[in-house]
């Protein structure tokens, strides 16, 4: 057997400039070093953060990003990659642009290095969307590893994916469960997925992107060069736009996912089960079972209905592993004993008869609306609040508002949730910002509020860093806040 990286050979002498070392940076500059005869250069807002590096052509920092922008450029690459964290509207996408330097995200690099066992590289899986790409992909390498392809999650979760796919070891993955935030995506060029899906869109993430124009050109770059299934909800126009604009590979099929009786080409929900119409041999006479909701009732918060936003993203994760030939009683072993990340509708007490669910992953107003479908009418005390991206409110309160009991406002910048709560019709307290334990403050503000029967929800539809260090600390946070008087479960 012959392991090798035939995309290194492009990459001898260029000059290529990592902008960022955080994850992903660092493990560009690795991967380059290990794989590649490139010239490397690191740059860093942070000076201390170039102390991991190892042997690169040139270093360098500036807090400044104009400043940063200005000292990579200045080296003469002929390629830069810059961390999810630089914004599409800042100085160095702009300056790069003038100087006709490309811009590869990590992604781009990885699709590059890809490794090839015997000719053949792993296949790609990718995900992207607003809301539920972690559960998506998490369920998509399970699918895949009991379908017996070695599967591997890789992304925006997990190791960065251009550490993985390079991989020349006994431990490389046979496939991929890659997911793709809009910030990779953007700078996502060569890229060639066996399937790929766009879950949902909503706004999310337009400080970086500069509009939602933009923000939805970056998403629906997962459909372009798909080889085999560009896979979309059915009933979303905005995402059957990216499927019918997109320039796949000549054969890839649009494979629709419905939450009710599938016509040809469409995976879909008959009563309780979900049944794929898309990719058995005889798909335009008969259905074939791939997994009952019942195989789902583990991931329904305790005391809850299983939301339909698991469903949904169980139904994407069986049809890419479908597109990968993984066999329906595959499919169905791997959802039966799939289990949830943490901070993700996770009951993390019960405290008289009122139950504190953590479902700090729902970043963004998407997923904060999903978690809070799942309650009854007028009985949620939420949580709300933290960086808003730019984001605006107003729609979510109103869609939501008959969920509610009470609502608590966290959070640095808390404006664009006194727009959005004002005039509505229950209690709204905002912690200040300034406290030294914000979320302690939140959980007894919001115990005040609650009565038995009542849910007190972390969906903060925001990103967590004005106050923690993570949505994973922020959750922690919460539990921690809700058990210090627990009661029996």
């Amino acid at each position: 057997m012959s392991v090798e990286i035939p995309g290194a050979a492009e990459l001898a002498g260029a000059r290529v400039a990592v902008v960022g070392l955080g994850k992903s940076g660092t493990a560009c500059v690795q991967a380059l070093a290990d794989a590649t005869e490139a010239v490397v250069s690191a740059w860093d807002a942070d000076e201390r953060a170039l102390e991991g590096v190892g042997d690169v052509d040139e270093r360098g920092a500036a807090a400044d990003p104009a400043a940063l922008a200005e000292k990579a450029l200045a080296w003469k690459p002929d390629v830069v990659i810059p961390a999810p964290a630089v914004p599409e509207v800042g100085p160095l996408f702009e300056r790069a642009a003038r100087a006709g330097v490309p811009v590869w995200s990590e992604i781009e690099l990885a699709w590059r290095l890809r490794a090839f066992d015997d000719g053949r590289a792993a296949p790609w899986l990718c995900v992207t969307g607003t809301n539920g790409k972690t559960t998506a992909v998490s369920m998509t390498e399970a699918i895949l590893d009991a379908g017996g392809l070695k599967g591997k999650a890789v992304g925006n979760v997990g190791n960065p994916a251009v550490a993985e796919v390079s991989r020349t070891d006994g431990g490389a993955a046979g496939a991929f469960a890659v997911e793709l935030s809009s910030f990779q995506l953007r700078t996502t060029r060569t890229m060639s997925p066996l399937a790929s899906i766009c879950l949902n869109i909503a706004d999310d993430h337009l400080e970086w992107h500069g509009s939602r124009e933009a923000y939805w050109r970056a998403k629906a770059r997962v459909y372009e060069r798909v080889q085999a299934a560009c896979i979309y909800p059915v009933g979303d126009p905005s995402v059957q736009r990216m499927v019918d604009e997109a320039d796949v590979v000549e054969g890839a099929r649009a494979i629709g996912l419905a939450l009710g009786v599938p016509s040809a080409g469409q995976v879909g929900l008959v009563e309780d089960a979900v049944v794929d119409r898309a990719f058995g041999p005889d798909r335009f006479r008969e259905a074939i079972e791939l997994f009952s909701l019942g195989d789902l009732a583990q991931l329904a918060p305790t005391g809850a209905d299983l939301p339909v936003h698991i469903v949904c993203d169980a139904m994407a994760a069986a049809a890419l592993g479908r597109a990968a030939g993984v066999a329906p009683e595959d499919v169905r072993a791997a959802l039966r004993a799939f289990r949830p990340g943490a901070h993700r509708i996770e009951l993390a007490a019960t405290v008289d008869g009122v139950r504190y669910v953590d479902d700090s992953k729902a970043t963004n107003a998407h997923a904060a609306r999903a978690s809070l479908g799942a309650q009854a009418d007028g009985t949620t005390v939420w949580i709300v609040g933290g960086l808003a991206k730019g984001g605006r409110f107003e729609d979510l309160v109103a869609d939501v508002s008959g969920k509610l009991r009470a609502v608590v406002v966290i959070g640095v910048d808390q404006e664009p949730w006194k727009s959005a709560l004002a005039g509505i019709d229950v209690p709204v307290t905002y912690i200040d910002p300034a406290s030294p334990a914000p979320m302690d403050d939140a959980v007894a503000a919001a115990r005040s509020h609650a009565r038995r029967g009542d849910v007190v929800l972390l969906a903060p539809a925001c990103a967590s860093m004005d106050q923690f260090a993570s949505y994973a600390e922020r959750g922690e946070r919460f539990a921690e806040a809700a058990r210090r008087n627990d009661g029996p479960h």
